[in-house]
């Protein structure tokens, strides 16, 4: 097989897995605009009928979409900023830093993201239970319960990606600068942090798609809709509104929209960090 015929299999191959991993995103649209009988009936495909642009208007109107959208934004949004600096910092000092315990912390971390988050959730209901009874401290349906958690579970992850992309920044810059008088923290604000802008922004997207997607932890510590997230919301179309399937399309295609944005939007910052973080770990 020559080489033309090589990449001509090679790009089938790479549109076939394309369209497959794209069939689900088109049938959940192709949903959204389809009646609750159609949806069941599975004639999505049919043309006979006109499409149900009023689910878009019953989901947000009718089912009180919007509080779940603005939960999200809340809860995703200071998750993402709280873990994306802690991580920063952290990772700094791992890449830099040879201090008492380091290698104990580097393992530490590496144990947290072999262990399944769910073991977590009993212990960690309890100790929110605790919190409010016994020391006046709210936790659970609370806004900062659900950021304090994702803090928790998503900052492990990030320090590595954050750390393998300070190991590849030259240290010689931070020493050239700390000899023209920088400290230590100006060479690390006015040299590393403008170097690793897209290892930041790579972070904090991988941070703000985990816990924008986030089910578990959020359904079994809130039961309040004051500050409930949408994939809870969506959740609730099962049982709340009598199996809305054609609603719960039109709801999961209108989250999926922020995901595609940020995701889009610091594409290339996403590529070019995690490329970079790779070079050296």
């Amino acid at each position: 097989m020559n080489k033309h015929k090589k990449k001509l299999l090679l790009n089938a191959l790479t549109w076939a897995v394309v369209l497959l991993s794209l069939l689900p995103i088109f049938w959940m649209v192709l949903s959204s605009l389809r009646s609750f009988g159609e949806i069941t009936e599975g004639s999505q495909l049919s043309s006979e009928h006109a499409l149900h642009w009023e689910n878009y208007r019953d989901m947000w109107f009718n089912v009180d979409f919007l509080n779940y959208f603005m939960n999200s934004l809340i809860v995703c949004g200071w998750t993402t900023l709280f873990a994306t600096l802690f991580a920063t910092f952290a990772a700094y000092a791992l890449a830099r830093f040879r201090f008492r315990g380091s290698d104990t912390a580097s393992i530490a971390i590496t144990v947290t993201q072999v262990v399944p988050g769910m073991l977590f959730f009993l212990p960690l209901y309890m100790l929110y239970r605790n919190m409010g009874e016994s020391w006046g401290i709210p936790m659970l349906n609370t806004y900062h319960g659900q950021i304090f958690l994702y803090v928790s579970l998503f900052t492990p992850a990030s320090i590595w990606i954050m750390r393998g992309f300070f190991m590849s920044i030259p240290r010689e810059l931070e020493d050239a600068a700390i000899i023209d008088g920088c400290s230590r923290f100006g060479a690390f604000v006015r040299i590393v942090l403008p170097i690793s802008a897209p290892g930041i922004i790579a972070t904090a997207t991988f941070i703000f798609l985990l816990a924008w997607d986030e089910l578990f932890f959020a359904w079994m510590l809130t039961s309040s809709a004051e500050v409930q997230t949408i994939p809870v919301g969506i959740r609730l179309f099962n049982g709340q509104f009598q199996h809305r399937y054609d609603l719960m399309m039109a709801a999961a295609t209108v989250s999926t929209l922020p995901v595609l944005l940020a995701f889009f939007a610091c594409q290339r910052f996403f590529i070019k960090g995690l490329a970079a973080g790779a070079v050296k770990g």
